[in-house]
């Protein structure tokens, strides 16, 4: 049964339909393991087992009687702490909301379940969201109570704000997870698990019932151990038909490589994202470097953005108890009330056009691709007492997949086979399909 927990979603569901695996027993694989590993405290928030069991039974039956929902069907997977969970406590890692219960399950969840999926319980986050490093000291009173341990190094930072669905999946406690992205959040996590990531297109998947940052950036996607995966899990959260990735192929594929932003990284996210490239273009890939005129004014209107829209949502919360915030994030939050409303207008107005910029320019290419992230995962505890280190890290962790979320994009992170490092794809809005089947590609050639 150990087997199980390194085997992909896709590859569980296949071995359920052919009668190798129970759901049941998965499922009872799934929450032992947890019972026993040294992590799940700082992984989960919370387990749901009586939940898991119920709709592992169900799923079970439909297998013997042959009526399964589709390849997902009884497999386990974890949920980030915001997507709501009828009965049990969604507190978006922030002692702000404790004791929140809601009464129903996220849309994107409902349909999860609907679709035969299994809920093992709710992940640990960034604190409402708002870091893309994963550090998180307040929610749960300690550094290391809210914050899980990176898959290569627990004494490294795991990324953030999906930080427990990255590591539910890396360390085998999940077939899965679902998480959000807003400037990064998926994308992230999932570079320095080594896991796969997808950030879908901002209003592709449902928000009902997901507690938000900043609703026009807010999306939610994937972490999972493959493309397939992350492929069926965007079908069933969208009620849809997952593509068909058969025949994916680099040949022929033109790809930009985005300069400066493919350049100006670390040392170690450097190699393993041109080693990465190199094995793209034996494999048939047409890969030119460039620029995007308007990229570096978009992101300079990023502290205009993002902040003010979170601080408008929480603001009136919390002020009611600030002391309740890791001091950091609290700074971030309050940042957002320097912006004056017609600057908020203007920028967004001007974020459209350079959108559209961005989409002409880039038309000729099958995909954009950079690091995903350029930097590797910081030291905890040292991001606790440097105030430079944080300050440092914190800006350089967000600033490739920022990209994506200020054009509108759909981005895709893949593991380089170098620990910590990813490899981005970018495609354009509600182009998911396409990014898919290049993911596909690439991951064969990365393999």
């Amino acid at each position: 049964m150990d087997d199980w927990r390194g085997m992909s979603a896709g590859d569980l569901g296949r071995a359920i339909g052919a009668g190798r695996i129970d759901p049941v027993d998965l499922t009872e694989a799934f929450l032992g393991a947890c019972d026993s590993h040294a992590y799940t405290d700082r992984i989960y928030t919370v387990l749901t087992p009586d939940r898991a069991r119920a709709e592992a039974r169900a799923a079970s039956e439909r297998a013997k009687n042959g009526v399964r929902r589709g390849l997902l069907d009884g497999v386990p997977i974890s949920w980030k702490d915001l997507f709501d969970s009828a009965g049990v406590a969604t507190e978006a890692g922030s002692a702000l909301l404790q004791g929140r219960v809601p009464d129903t399950d996220a849309e994107v969840l409902a349909r999860a379940t609907r679709a035969g999926l299994v809920c093992l319980g709710k992940t640990h986050m960034s604190e409402l969201a708002f870091s893309g490093l994963g550090l998180n000291p307040a929610y749960r009173g300690s550094v290391e109570a809210g914050t899980p341990p990176n898959v290569n190094d627990p004494a490294l930072i795991p990324g953030g704000s999906s930080s427990g669905a990255a590591t539910s999946v890396g360390y085998g406690l999940a077939a899965a997870g679902i998480g959000s992205d807003t400037g990064g959040s998926v994308r992230v996590p999932a570079a320095w698990n080594d896991v796969v990531g997808l950030k879908t297109t901002s209003s592709r998947l449902s928000l009902k019932g997901v507690v938000p940052l900043a609703a026009r950036f807010d999306t939610v996607g994937p972490l999972a151990r493959t493309v397939e995966d992350c492929a069926h899990l965007l079908a069933v959260m969208e009620g849809g038909r997952a593509p068909d990735l058969r025949g994916a192929t680099l040949t022929g594929r033109r790809f930009l490589l985005l300069e400066p932003y493919s350049r100006d990284v670390r040392e170690a996210p450097g190699a393993g994202f041109s080693a990465a490239v190199e094995r793209m273009a034996r494999a048939g890939a047409r890969i030119e470097t460039g620029s995007v005129d308007g990229i570096e004014e978009a992101m300079d209107l990023s502290a205009v953005l993002f902040a003010p829209e979170a601080y408008g949502t929480w603001k009136d919360v919390i002020e009611a108890a600030p002391d309740k915030m890791f001091p950091r994030i609290l700074e971030r939050f309050r940042g957002g009330s320097e912006v004056s409303g017609p600057d908020f207008v203007a920028s967004w107005q001007r974020l459209d056009a350079l959108r559209d910029s961005w989409l002409a320019q880039t038309a000729g290419y099958d995909a954009v691709i950079l690091p995903t992230v350029p930097n590797l995962p910081p030291d905890t505890q040292r991001l606790m007492t440097d105030a430079d280190y944080y300050v440092t890290e914190n800006l350089l962790t967000l600033r490739n997949t920022r990209v994506g979320n200020l054009m509108g994009l759909c981005g895709l992170s893949l593991p380089t086979g170098v620990p910590s490092t990813g490899l981005m794809l970018l495609c354009p809005p509600m182009a998911e399909e396409r990014l898919l089947r290049l993911g596909a590609a690439a991951e064969a050639a990365l393999a």
